[in-house]
């Protein structure tokens, strides 16, 4: 992988760990519906909800992101490498909004890190 790949996949891996972030903090902040739930309210929440319009910005400029990197190295290497989106959000999940993560998750979160350097190194 060349260094320009390398920087757009990491760009693309915190934009994708950034999304996730908006999106559980927006919908965590979305006040209690009263009588219970009322899917067109819940809606109208939705779309009131700057943190959920933050992730979805931000999955769109990895949108973009990720084309880039996509025109530039084979999907083989690319998309497991990206896969290390899913231990950034384990990690900033644990860190920023305080999350239990059990020991299981942590090994499985390892096991995906020591994949994607497989992958990763095999390919270089």
């Amino acid at each position: 992988m060349t260094f320009i790949v390398v920087v757009l996949v990491a760009f693309s891996i915190v934009l994708d760990v950034i999304g996730q972030l908006c999106f559980k903090i927006g919908l965590d902040r979305l006040p209690e519906l009263e009588g219970g739930f009322r899917l067109n309210a819940f809606w109208l929440q939705v779309f009131n909800a700057p943190m959920l319009w933050a992730g979805v910005g931000a999955y769109v400029i990895e949108f973009f992101v990720w084309l880039q990197a996509l025109s530039r190295a084979p999907l083989s290497l690319l998309f497991p490498a990206a896969a290390l989106a899913y231990c950034g959000v384990v990690f900033a999940g644990k860190v920023l909004l305080g999350e239990y993560v059990s020991r299981r998750r942590w090994m499985g979160t390892l096991v995906i890190t020591l994949g994607v350097m497989l992958v990763c190194f095999a390919a270089a």
